[in-house]
């Protein structure tokens, strides 16, 4: 699969003698993890993936050379029984994606280092990691951290920022940039699972009154969002000020200290 991670910060690139050189105190690992999944009629089943890796890898790239910070190999697989039932969507139960999570950071641990930094682009994955990274805080005194995607995207309009779930302007305007070639853009459909103008108390997501949802119940084509505004020249834009955000983040990470220490 196509990758934009530095390979001197790949750590599956590495020797375990080059690996046991590291600082086990400071080196910060950064596992991604995503999805393989249905992303409409346009997009391809791996767009969480490609994202992940064209995010982290812009935002490796932003970094001071002498940080030491190495991304994982991807867990490509998540938990994406929202959108079982479209072909090729490739679903793990949550027991086994958490033990997944759970494997890899006792491996971690198990060679001494001590940060963890779970990289999260598929929606679906997010509650899980978020129990996983303070069960390996309690399990194994870890120091984990959770960062999620690159932040807004400027100038998308308050419908598509809200409700622009899956395969909508923001992920096709980034595989626009990065992999244009796998973005079918006269597949385009639409489909939205609320309005930004709606009264009711009872939202899909993001408030104190919420419903389950799976995608078939609201989008026969699996698109959740709008993706006929996207551009390449917006990908590459959002693409900029998103890793700048990932890589601040992945150095306050670094640099990050027991609160009762400072």
């Amino acid at each position: 699969m196509k990758t934009w991670i530095p390979p001197e910060r790949f750590l599956p690139y590495l020797t375990w003698k080059q690996v046991d050189a590291l600082p086990r105190d400071r080196t910060l690992m950064v596992l991604p993890t995503a999805a393989i999944e249905q992303h409409g009629h346009h997009l391809p089943l791996a767009t969480d993936t490609l994202i992940n890796n064209l995010l982290l890898g812009h935002a490796l790239q932003k970094l001071p050379k002498d940080l030491p910070v190495y991304a994982l190999a991807p867990v490509h697989y998540g938990k994406s029984n929202e959108h079982v039932g479209y072909p090729g969507t490739l679903s793990l139960h949550r027991d086994t994606f958490m033990a997944v999570l759970r494997d890899l950071g006792r491996s971690l641990k198990a060679a001494g280092f001590q940060r963890l930094v779970f990289f999260n682009s598929h929606g679906g994955n997010h509650s899980l990691i978020d129990v996983m990274a303070r069960d390996l805080r309690d399990e194994l005194g870890l120091r984990t951290f959770c960062l999620y995607g690159g932040g807004p995207a400027e100038g998308v309009c308050a419908q598509e920022a809200a409700y622009g779930f899956h395969a909508g302007e923001v992920e096709t305007a980034l595989l626009l940039a990065g992999t244009p070639e796998l973005v079918h853009t006269d597949q385009y459909t639409s489909n939205y699972i609320a309005r930004v103008g709606d009264p009711g108390l009872l939202k899909p997501e993001f408030a104190s009154a919420t419903f389950s949802w799976l995608t078939r119940d609201i989008a026969p084509s699996g698109v959740m969002g709008d993706p006929s505004p996207a551009t390449a020249e917006n990908g590459w834009r959002w693409c900029e000020a998103m890793s700048d955000r990932i890589a601040r983040a992945l150095v306050e990470m670094h640099d990050f200290q027991e609160i009762l220490e400072r």
